[in-house]
């Protein structure tokens, strides 16, 4: 396989815009085939199974007999993202080595570091097809330093082609610190924003995917919803719900209002001046090209609100 073939089935087939809001099951579940299936929850977009901090080590045994049975039965053809997050690098060999493990899109990878990243990645064969999902939770993700050796290990043409997000742990972050926010705090309230704002200067420049922080307060439904806005605000996409009711709170948040939508085909027009005023807003194609392609892409997949007639005030600006 090339690495431009490599890319397209990673990274195109599954981009990051489809993870939605990622529900979090634990392995051991006796429903797995119903949710990979999209019968239990057949609104969600993305789903990982975990092998990792949601079980025991002393049920590991069971919970990958269980994962592997689960693919037997599972469907071929559902429109849902699914992953296995494994426990170690010894976890994902055995993964891979599962009956009718192609079912998954791909895997998520906890607690990566430059360390480790090796032992992780060297599992896959070349031809393999599978996504990955790197996880930032270790004392090192608050080292600018030790991202950026990272970011460049991940730049690397061994690696690159795999990777569909990363994904930022924010509970394993803030046991780092001895920390875990109140019910009244956003994560953004916490020293973790200056984390997160770190993590997304070193990677987003060089086209990497960040994933948002779960928010593990299931039914204040108002802080998940000021927090999503933050997460898109600060440049994240996709959200790990802990449980299903999370997901329509997180997803309603992707949606993009019509003026926006509206200004990112005015952008993306070559018809259009260098810069030109719409809906009282400057805009610059030079310079809002990446955000009006995320605005149309997010628009595709999860739709509008404000559904308003858009009454275009689009001119050239002059000095």
């Amino acid at each position: 396989m090339t690495g431009d073939s490599c890319t397209s089935q990673c990274r195109g087939a599954h981009n990051h815009l489809r993870l939605g809001a990622s529900l979090y099951v634990p392995g051991n579940r006796n429903n797995l085939v119903e949710i990979a299936d999209r019968q239990k929850y057949p609104e969600l977009r993305s789903v990982i199974f975990c092998t990792e901090d949601s079980v025991r080590a002393a049920d590991i045994p069971f919970v990958m007999e269980n994962i592997e049975n689960a693919l037997v039965r599972m469907s071929s053809n559902v429109d849902l993202m699914r992953f296995i997050r494994v426990r170690s690098p010894e976890v994902l060999a055995r993964c891979l080595q599962m009956r009718e493990i192609r079912k998954m899109d791909g895997f998520v990878l906890p607690k990566v570091t430059c360390d480790n990243l090796d032992a992780y990645m060297s599992q896959f064969r070349r031809e393999d097809s599978f996504s990955v999902m790197v996880t930032l939770e270790t004392p090192e993700a608050f080292d600018c330093s030790a991202m950026t050796r990272l970011r460049s290990l991940l730049l690397s043409s061994a690696y690159h082609s795999r990777i569909l997000s990363i994904r930022i742990g924010g509970n394993d972050l803030l046991n780092c610190l001895g920390i875990r926010r109140s019910i009244s705090h956003t994560i953004y309230d916490t020293p973790l924003s200056y984390v997160i704002s770190m993590l997304v200067s070193i990677f987003k420049p060089y086209s990497f995917n960040l994933t948002a922080p779960v928010c593990d307060y299931i039914d204040s439904y108002d802080l998940l919803d000021r927090e999503c806005d933050l997460d898109l605000t600060h440049g994240l996409f996709g959200k790990t719900a802990i449980h299903p009711v999370q997901i329509p709170v997180i997803e309603r948040n992707y949606r993009v209002s019509i003026e926006d939508l509206a200004m990112a085909e005015a952008i993306l027009n070559p018809s259009m001046p260098a810069v030109f005023r719409m809906h009282n807003s400057m805009c610059e194609p030079a310079t809002h090209v990446n955000w009006a392609q995320h605005i149309i892409g997010r628009a595709k997949i999860y739709g509008v609100h404000n559904r308003v007639e858009c009454v275009s005030d689009a001119f050239e600006m002059t000095s």
